[in-house]
């Protein structure tokens, strides 16, 4: 009678998952929201809008100048997505890739011209008016109210931008602002309003402070913020502004606010800009990426299934389901929050999936451990998620650190990277904590309570991980060692230490207007090889211009030989004229400062992860040695580029992370369980076999959990187009090296600075 009550428990559960799988596949309504197809896809996967800026009235601008406004508008344009790219075309071209996006007029108008921005005095020095109100509306002969001709309704310039500067009017030009956006603040009557948070340079603050202080003491007069050929903003000043930050309030809405922010910063470019062209364009990955990147997944899911049933059982069977609650919800919060989803997104779910099994691996290592001390089955479940609770926090934590840092500093797919490893670490917990216990509670009730149908946990076979440290340090300094050859031989030969991709170094960009519209595979089967045999290079991206006969070829750079091979080649197969050919040189897509960003971002998040660590696991030493698996797992990848040859590129900063956010994880599990042992070790001998005990009792679910992670990315290699494989390759080395180091070199590393450098921590704590 009992069981019958928990029948309409795996109705709901299994009605549960029917919808969500339904929404994942099938969407929500009329325009499919929650489905796949209703994810954003980045311009590698599906595609967007092409945007071609040149600088106005100038051939070779300042290098500088040109960086600082690539820079810049980069941050504006990661507004519509954070997969979006900026690079430089020739000496004053700079090109705006935005993916998801179909209609270029829309973007257009929506990101306006960048152009110059000006804080402008309303009075000048001799008391006149540099700019006045002009309601739009004047009186006729016969004194009829009538629209003014000519005049739009607000705040017109009384002068031109020239005369105001001659007169000293322009107080701060654009580029004097450091900071502006969006911030939330309480009026007078204690509600929230959104208000513009603007930091100016040095040279800025004083000239802010001079006019703030004139206008303010001239009854709260104005200054006007001009841009682009009109007022966008006209504040009255509230007080005299002498530390170099302003308010501006009177925003209605928060998207009125972010859009005047974003204006502001894209006025202080230091280059002025003018519109070329635009265009919409296609996937740079090809049509076969997105349908084989779902074949992947479909098989990877099915492995990992098999694999959890098998070894796991009952408890196997209910992680699938839970991961089938995974599947299905992050497709539905991936359309929900518009998340743009690239190749580096990929590998942040990747990522996340691999933890999800993970979860549900400690808790079903531990359960079967407590039936093997003997215990009941449903003491052994409640016990068994007790005991593994710690060390899922610990291991998600750390990773979510990670995540959090790279989306608030990094720029691009860092951020891109972030936010779906972000989504996949608070579902994963979800589904491991709260789905798989649901589901496993239903099958007991359901009168599934045999211990054959869990398992029970065999005798642990203990192996001497800390006599043999030495030979495992070894092992690694060997790889590194070689992977360094590597890296000087090809240098030495000119070749580079890498095979940076165009993510990097940039190339040469060729825009070809055929006869015709060519298919995507007609490009990718005829006419890409062409091209590689013609001009002998490696790496060809393409995008086609939707509603034309032009195609966007994107190679690594290409000298005066190379292209006059190509242009031959187009016209002896393809009947091309040279006047239809345009080849230019173009930047890399990911700038110095990317770069720097998310160093930076990576740094201050290894600082925090070894803060928490050292809070949780009361001993610093735990963060020291986890850091120095990472930095081993982080190199380890580092040389497998190089030896390999794989080109790095946009995914090469996605796979270290995943591998570092990989590691980590795997790492705290360990150390959890030196921690839980800790009590019984009291001299070195003893702590010699604390670590042999502690990592001989969680290498099998080590292994386990990286078989799964192993499976998901040997899919994804299978089965994906070129370039998922040059992506999925590393990855699977990362996930080797970093259960390498989690087993053979965390844990000793941890006891050699346990015991060896016991006085020089002991003094810093």
């Amino acid at each position: 009678m009992k069981r019958l009550k928990w029948i309409p428990a795996l109705i709901i559960m299994l009605a549960l998952l029917g919808g969500i799988g339904y929404s994942a596949v099938f969407g929500l309504g009329a325009d499919k929201s929650g489905s796949l197809s209703s994810i954003d896809l980045g311009l590698d996967l599906a595609g967007g809008v092409s945007i071609t800026y040149e600088v106005d009235g100038e051939q070779n601008p300042d290098k500088e100048d040109m960086k600082d406004t690539i820079y810049k508008l980069q941050q504006r344009v990661d507004n519509y997505s954070t997969e979006a790219q900026v690079y430089q075309e020739g000496s004053n071209r700079i090109n705006i890739e935005i993916p998801g996006v179909s209609d270029a007029n829309t973007i257009l108008k929506d990101l306006g011209q960048p152009g110059k921005l000006y804080f402008i005095a309303h009075l000048d020095k001799d008391g006149n008016e540099n700019y006045t109100y002009h309601s739009g509306i004047t009186t006729d002969e016969d004194g009829n109210m009538v629209l003014e001709e000519g005049v739009m309704p607000g705040y017109q310039l009384n002068k031109t931008i020239e005369e105001l500067d001659a007169d000293g009017s322009i107080i701060l030009k654009g580029e004097n602002v450091v900071v502006s956006e969006v911030k939330a603040q309480q009026d007078q009557y204690g509600n929230s309003e959104p208000v513009v948070s603007l930091e100016f340079d040095e040279a800025g603050k004083q000239a802010f402070a001079d006019a703030t202080t004139k206008a303010f003491n001239n009854n709260k007069d104005t200054i006007g913020i001009y841009y682009d050929g009109r007022f966008i903003s006209v504040p009255a000043v509230q007080a005299a502004l002498t530390d170099g930050k302003a308010i501006i309030t009177g925003e209605k809405t928060f998207d009125a606010a972010q859009n005047l922010a974003s204006m502001i910063r894209i006025g202080g470019l230091k280059l002025e800009l003018k519109e070329l062209r635009s265009n919409v364009v296609g996937a740079q990955l090809g049509s076969e990426a997105i349908n084989t990147s779902l074949i992947a997944a479909a098989v990877g899911f099915a492995l990992i299934a098999i694999f959890m049933i098998v070894f796991f059982r009952i408890l196997g069977l209910s992680a699938t389901l839970a991961l089938g609650f995974y599947s299905g919800l992050i497709v539905f919060l991936l359309s929900a929050f518009d998340i743009t989803l690239t190749l580096p997104g990929i590998a942040g779910i990747i990522l996340s999936i691999g933890m999800a099994v993970d979860a549900n691996v400690l808790v079903f290592a531990r359960i079967r451990e407590e039936i093997a001390s003997g215990k009941a089955v449903d003491e052994a479940r409640k016990s068994g998620y007790h005991k593994a609770l710690s060390s899922i926090l610990d291991g998600n934590i750390t990773t979510l650190i990670v995540a959090i840092v790279l989306r608030a500093g990094g720029t691009g797919p860092i951020k891109g990277f972030a936010e779906t490893l972000m989504l996949g670490i608070i579902l994963s917990m979800f589904t491991a904590l709260v789905v798989t216990r649901v589901i496993t509670n239903i099958f007991y009730g359901l009168g599934l309570q045999s211990p054959v149908l869990y398992g029970k946990a065999k005798p642990v076979k203990v192996f001497d991980f800390v006599g043999k440290r030495k030979l495992f340090y070894a092992i690694s300094c060997i790889v590194i060692a070689i992977g360094i050859a590597f890296m000087a031989v090809n240098s030495s030969q000119g070749k580079g230490a890498f095979n940076y991709s165009l993510d990097f170094v940039g190339g040469t960009s060729t825009n070809v207007t055929f006869d015709k519209e060519y298919t995507v595979a007609e490009i990718e089967n005829d006419i890409i090889p062409a091209i590689k045999e013609a001009s002998g290079v490696k790496e060809v991206l393409h995008q086609r211009v939707s509603g034309t006969n032009q195609v966007i070829f994107k190679t690594s750079t290409m000298d005066v030989d190379q292209r006059k091979a190509v242009e031959q080649m187009f016209a002896e197969k393809y009947g091309i004229a040279a006047e239809n050919i345009a080849a230019e040189t173009i930047s890399s897509t990911i700038s110095s400062e990317m770069r720097v960003d998310a160093v930076k971002s990576l740094l201050i998040a290894l600082v925090l992860m070894l803060i928490y660590i050292w809070f949780r696991f009361k001993d610093i030493k735990f963060g020291a040695a986890a850091i120095i698996a990472l930095a081993h797992d982080a190199l380890i990848v580092v040389v497998a580029y190089a030896i390999s040859r794989i080109s790095v590129g946009n995914t090469f900063i996605a796979v270290v992370l995943t591998i570092i956010g990989y590691s980590i994880n795997d790492t705290i599990v360990t150390f959890d369980r030196i921690r839980e042992n800790l009590h019984i070790a009291t001299g070195k001998k003893e702590m010699a076999q604390l670590v042999n005990n502690s990592v001989s009792q969680t290498i099998t679910r080590s292994l386990f959990t990286s078989a799964t992670t192993f499976f998901t990315v040997l899919a994804l290699y299978i089965f994906g187009v070129a370039d998922i494989k040059m992506f999925a390759l590393p990855l699977m080395v990362g996930v080797i090296c970093g259960t390498y180091s989690s087993i053979f070199i965390a844990s000793p590393m941890w006891f050699d600075l346990k015991t060896k450098f016991k006085t020089f921590f002991a003094k810093k704590n």
